[in-house]
């Protein structure tokens, strides 16, 4: 059975509208395929940034890392474990600042590593999570539209879209609730939209 991997960002609960689109895509989509679902909640547990002890496991022998390099990378490894072992890939998370959370942005730097997720060689970076789709629905309160004023100033979905990229997930989805700080009329149409966008792809993606 395949493995889907849901991540959320969110620091809201129950007022989180990233939280609860993503909950309606899961339920649709697992009526319609048969897939686990692995979940990890980095609103409320977020993972630990990256420290010098980080740094030294990341780069050095593991025959020669201290207890603290040791505990670092036994977090980091049990998060690339995770993504590695999942088919497919759910990104809940709202836009903070004109780019993702702090706890998305931990949670990137604990699972972009060398010989893990990417490799050097001669020529250059080498992906090695390859052959993998994501769905990464997100909320904003304003709209960051090609022809809006405001899009210029979306460094979320071209980030996300290069560091994933960068460690082999190209197959990427983004269905984005955006304006539900506009208004009342503009609030609703946006979740119309993402509610239809999300109901057709869990019967296509």
């Amino acid at each position: 059975m395949d493995t889907l991997l849901h991540i959320d960002a969110s620091p809201r609960a129950q007022r989180s509208i990233s939280r609860q689109l993503a909950t309606e895509f899961i339920i649709q989509y697992k009526q319609r395929h048969e897939v686990r679902i692995q979940y990890r909640d980095l609103g409320h547990n977020p993972v630990p940034l990256v420290t010098e002890s980080w740094i030294e496991g990341a780069y050095t022998p593991s025959t020669q890392h201290s207890e603290d390099a040791k505990n670092a990378m036994s977090v980091s490894n049990m998060l690339v474990d995770e993504l590695l072992f999942a088919s497919s890939y759910v990104i809940s998370t709202p836009m903070f600042n004109l780019s993702i959370p702090a706890n998305l942005k931990a949670y990137i730097d604990q699972i972009v590593r060398v010989n893990r997720t990417f490799e050097i060689k001669s020529g250059g970076y080498s992906p090695l999570v390859n052959n993998k789709k994501m769905l990464i629905i997100t909320s904003r309160g304003n709209e960051y539209g090609e022809h809006d004023p405001l899009g210029d100033y979306d460094y979320l979905e071209p980030y996300l879209k290069t560091i994933f990229g960068f460690i082999g997930i190209t197959d990427i989805t983004f269905v984005d609730c955006e304006g539900i700080g506009l208004g009342s009329e503009t609030r609703k149409n946006a979740f119309a939209k993402a509610h239809q966008e999300l109901a057709s792809l869990a019967k296509s993606w």
